[in-house]
């Protein structure tokens, strides 16, 4: 039985497509929020937990008195693939037990993104790729 040369490339790209997909990686960066909220004791000590589907990420380090924060975390997901979920958890570090403030959720897409949900009065900004 011969094939044509065109089929056979054909039949490797076709396959090659498929193995670059099931090896898709997520990376978030970026992460900020603005006007936070404290409790009534006073500013927040927030910090983020980031998810992709089941698999968490990490954390990023957590800033005392800040409703502002900026974090240079990176988290990166190497079998994250388009359309599963990226969770964000915003939380505020207390003594005894932290507050989760909200949980922030989207849908991956491929190419690069910013996003940014609502915290209370506040917001959280971040960004992912696709790659």
């Amino acid at each position: 039985m011969a094939f044509s040369p065109r089929l056979v490339y054909l039949a490797v790209l076709v396959l090659a497509s498929h193995v670059m997909l099931s090896n898709a990686a997520v990376r978030v960066s970026r992460l900020r929020a603005t006007n936070l909220p404290g409790d009534p004791i006073g500013h927040p000590d927030p910090y983020v937990k980031v998810w992709c589907d089941s698999t968490f990420g990490g954390m990023t380090e957590f800033q005392q008195n800040n409703a502002n924060p900026i974090w240079t975390a990176e988290f990166n997901f190497p079998n994250c693939a388009a359309k599963d979920i990226l969770k964000l958890e915003v939380w505020d570090k207390d003594t005894h037990y932290d507050d989760l403030l909200e949980t922030c959720y989207a849908h991956v897409q491929s190419g690069t993104h910013a996003n940014e949900c609502t915290v209370g009065k506040g917001s959280l900004r971040y960004s992912y790729e696709l790659i």
